[in-house]
């Protein structure tokens, strides 16, 4: 099969061209860049040398439509909107890594983010949470992929919230993410002598993460969800540590709940449950994995979650190949067998 990436050379598209590599049923026909149409990606991407030295072009639709059969857009929000009608016209199979499609409701999408040029595709578009949605995904031609803090949420509450196992209100996520996660265009919050050493919260209680998960959460529980999302930046480059509080809605131990995500996620690829230990970036960064850990507060009736992912993998471009697989009737696992490097 072959692809094209349309925004190759941010950190999301990166890691796509670098995972892709890797795949043995997808050929990297076309990749794109505003910022660099001509030169080499191993020239931005010098870890790509001898592997993948092909160069970057202009965004040409016709020609994306001609040669190839998915077009993964890894482009911001906003500018996603305007491109992705112009492929699904044109019969080609899209993952959009953006926000632009992720949301079912429009007021809420512009809420928090823009007006939409496109709204007719939001209903067309399914939400790619891999391990949630995977009948949808294989009968798409519009993938939204999930942002990554909402992944890494979500994997976590998802058996609980749908199957009414905890409290619709006063969920607390707390989730901490490597500098990554905010792209590679240059800010002061992400330069190296303001993160080394430091830890800090940031877009507290406005960060529009909240909003596609509680969207999601409420979908699964069909009632109104609400909870609190507080961001860190953590002084790493990657990976998303996200501790959720939740009031449960019943008596359960822990082991009760442990052997009920064993069950939920049965056959699931990428997502680890642990039984005698909480995850750790360590274990899962530079692979697609998400490892959730379970902990009951009996005197409190409170459940702890413990999640952890890598966040321009399983957060971003890894999900992306998910989905792809899922789309072209693939096993899940192709391109992304990846260990975590624990060193």
């Amino acid at each position: 099969m072959k692809v094209s990436i349309i925004g190759a050379t941010g950190y999301t598209g990166a890691e796509l061209i670098r995972l892709l590599t890797q795949h043995p049923q997808v050929e990297v026909e076309i990749i794109t860049s505003n910022s660099f149409v001509g030169k080499k990606i191993s020239d931005i991407y010098p870890n790509l040398t001898g592997i993948i030295d092909m160069k970057c072009k202009e965004l040409n639709v016709e020609e994306i439509a001609e040669k190839t059969e998915v077009a993964f857009t890894a482009l911001p929000h906003g500018v996603s909107m305007d491109i992705v009608p112009q492929l699904v016209e044109r019969g080609l199979k899209v993952i959009d890594l953006s926000g632009d499609y992720r949301y079912q409701d429009l007021d809420t999408y512009q809420a928090w983010y823009k007006e939409h040029s496109s709204p007719e595709l939001l209903a067309k578009g399914t939400y790619g949470l891999a391990e949630y949605n995977s009948l949808k995904i294989k009968d798409s031609s519009l993938v939204a992929n999930p942002g990554c803090y909402p992944t890494a949420s979500l994997l976590a509450l998802m058996p609980l919230v749908e199957n009414s196992l905890v409290e619709k209100e006063g969920i607390i996520v707390d989730a901490k993410s490597g500098t990554t996660g905010a792209g590679r265009k240059l800010s002061r919050g992400t330069h190296f002598s303001e993160t080394e050493g430091n830890f800090k919260a940031y877009k507290v209680a406005n960060h529009r993460h909240r909003s596609e998960i509680e969207e999601k959460l409420s979908l699964a529980q069909t009632d109104d969800v609400q909870l609190t999302f507080t961001p860190h930046l953590l002084p790493a480059k990657r990976g998303i540590l996200a501790t959720i509080y939740a009031d449960l809605a019943c008596d359960k131990s822990t082991e009760e709940l442990i052997h009920y995500y064993h069950e939920f996620y049965d056959g699931a690829n990428f997502v680890r449950i642990l039984d005698n230990k909480l995850p750790q970036l360590k274990y899962v960064v530079g692979s697609n994995y998400c490892d959730i850990g379970v902990k009951v507060d009996q005197e409190r009736n409170q459940v702890i979650i413990i999640s952890a992912i890598d966040n321009l993998i399983k957060g971003s471009a890894g999900q992306a190949i998910q989905n792809l697989n899922l789309m072209a009737g693939w096993d899940e696992t192709p391109g992304l067998k990846q260990i975590g490097m624990y060193l």
